[in-house]
């Protein structure tokens, strides 16, 4: 009866009892091995199929099957309500949590009583999970890690089948499983300047149409607590979906019917709603929004959106120029920093590249940080032990010492130096840090309690967009090992190469799991990109890398420094 899974099992044999009360789970997690950096989770559509329960089952096959059946979200996991009484079926509500267990091999379960007790009416199992991860109901990923028990009381029917007619709300999956029933999708939402998106990521069940429930957690949802201080909608509060559905035709044009309080709104705030939501659901294949009020359409524009890279390619400083890569060995030019660069006489550490390449925050070995344009090199910061800077979208360069993190300072290039508060509570060193392309969100390796911590924070800005002070800090992560660097992969994941002993890559998704994989050996530097084929390692031999596939190929040779893009 058992051989659905192979689970270990702790029975214990006692008099049938229906004992009060119910054990909740926690909800939250921590990261486990997940999508391979840089991926978005773009999957065909499939979903596990379970069995409903088998004739004879005992109450710990029952909560078995219940846990398996988790796994067919089809019909609001009909097959999963096949394991409840008639009265309980009513009352479960599937979607509120999802608890994510490390592996159902770790499971135990716990009976009040033996399966062979023929007279017993009710009877009570306790699972045990090592939990890793839990989804709430909107969606939003957190990461713990703790031991988590849940009680299922059951009463035998009519019939003389056992079935479950008490227990928590949500749904209980393993890691593996969790990342073939659900998908990882980005709400998007505007910076304060209106100017950039960001992602708030959330996973919902893998179903054929998903616009819906997108529209509708992006049109009267909230932003994650930690990222909301950092963001805005275009979408008011009074405004919601018309309708249940947001359809699709074949073109992947969706029709948004839309409350009539939106009939209030300006162009300008259309323009935006229609840009937010059509980013919003391109992660579920559409291509374009139309909305409409009372079945009639509503002319909606859109808005531009900051981020493009102007200047393409790798950023490499060998002993002859600083450049991008090109056809063959060739470098080509970046703007005027190329011959700016090239004037500096002291040995430079780091260079990081505006996007539209106007600008460079640039360190020099002995720890000093400058900013360069074409025609000027002008010094902002010379603190001891700094780490190397990172630019934002607006210009501003991050500059902070390794001991003391909450010395945090953002520099204009005018040299004008603005310290942002709440930098990094009880952090006691840092190592890395970088901002992200859309300038809301910041991550970076601290240590905290002898804990090697990633952390991202919200990065909340004043009327010039220069940065003021930072939200609450949100773990995505802890590492093995001493951290060689950080970077932004796309816009929903964190980089890290780390050594534990050996170097490890490993992705962090703000907002879901992480991986790893091997790093070339002697890796000491790690650049990031839009997508995974823009990622650059560099070894200690002077070697620039890329990621093919699993494997790792040279792509650049005698590399004194390998460079940055602003935001990655």
């Amino acid at each position: 009866m058992r051989g659905r899974r192979s689970i270990r099992l702790l029975v214990a044999a006692a008099t049938a009892l229906l004992l009060a009360g119910c054990a909740g789970l926690p909800t939250s997690g921590a990261p486990n091995p997940g999508l391979a950096i840089g991926e978005d989770g773009e999957v065909p559509v499939f979903t596990p199929i379970a069995q409903g329960p088998q004739p004879g089952a005992g109450p710990e096959d029952i909560v078995d099957g219940f846990l398996e059946a988790s796994m067919t979200p089809a019909g609001n996991w009909e097959t999963a309500q096949e394991f409840l009484t008639d009265d309980f079926r009513q009352a479960w509500k599937p979607g509120t949590s999802v608890t994510i267990d490390k592996s159902v091999l770790t499971r135990q379960f716990d009976a009040s009583v033996d399966a062979e007790d023929d007279t017993a009416t009710t009877a009570e199992v306790k699972a045990q999970f090592d939990q890793v991860a839990s989804v709430d109901v909107n969606g939003a990923y957190s990461a713990t890690s703790k031991p988590a028990t849940a009680t299922y009381q059951l009463q035998r029917t009519e019939g003389g089948e056992w079935r479950i007619s008490k227990a928590i709300n949500g749904i209980v999956l393993d890691a593996e499983t969790f990342l073939q029933v659900y998908q990882k999708y980005a709400l998007k939402y505007f910076d304060p300047s209106w100017t950039h998106l960001v992602p708030d990521v959330r996973w919902f069940p893998r179903r054929p149409a998903m616009a819906t429930t997108i529209s509708r957690a992006l049109i009267t949802g909230q932003p994650s607590e930690w990222l909301a201080p950092a963001v805005r909608t275009a979408f008011s509060a009074d405004m919601s979906l018309a309708g249940d559905a947001v359809t699709v035709d074949p073109s992947q044009v969706a029709s948004v019917a839309l409350s009539r309080t939106v009939l209030s709104a300006s162009s300008s705030e259309l323009a935006r709603m229609r840009t937010q939501l059509e980013a919003s659901l391109a992660g579920a294949g559409v291509s374009e929004v139309r909305f409409t009020v009372d079945g009639a359409p509503l002319d909606a524009g859109t808005v531009p959106i900051d981020g493009t890279i102007v200047d393409p390619g790798v950023l490499v400083l060998n002993d002859e120029t600083f450049g991008r890569t090109a056809s063959g060995d060739a470098l080509e030019p970046v703007g005027g920093l190329t011959a700016q660069i090239a004037k500096i006489a002291d040995p430079i550490r780091a260079l990081d590249v505006s996007a539209n390449a106007s600008l460079a925050a640039m360190q020099l070995r002995d720890g000093r940080v400058f900013a360069v344009t074409a025609g000027n090199s002008a010094e902002l910061d010379d603190r001891t032990g700094l780490i190397e800077p990172s630019l934002d979208p607006f210009d501003y360069t991050w500059t902070v010492p390794r001991d003391h993190p909450d010395a945090l300072l953002a520099w204009s290039a005018r040299v004008v130096r603005h310290p942002i508060a709440k930098a990094w509570p009880g952090a006691e060193s840092i190592s890395h840090l970088r901002v992200s392309a859309d300038g809301a969100r910041v991550a970076a390796v601290v240590t905290s309690n002898g804990q090697r911590r990633v952390l991202v924070a919200a990065v909340l800005r004043g009327e010039d967009s220069e940065p003021v002070e930072l939200g609450e800090v949100h773990e995505i992560g802890r590492l093995p090992g001493a951290a060689h660097g950080l970077a932004w992969i796309g816009s929903d994941t964190v980089a890290v190469l780390a050594h534990s002993p050996d170097p490890v890559l490993i992705s962090y998704i703000v907002g879901g799991p992480s991986s790893s994989s091997p790093a070339p050996d002697g890796a000491m530097g790690l650049s990031g990109a839009k997508t995974t084929t823009g990622l650059r390692v560099l070894t200690s031999d002077g070697s620039v890398y890329a990621q093919r596939g699993s494997s790792w190929q040279i792509s650049v040779e005698d590399v004194r420094v390998l460079g940055t893009r602003a935001g990655y």
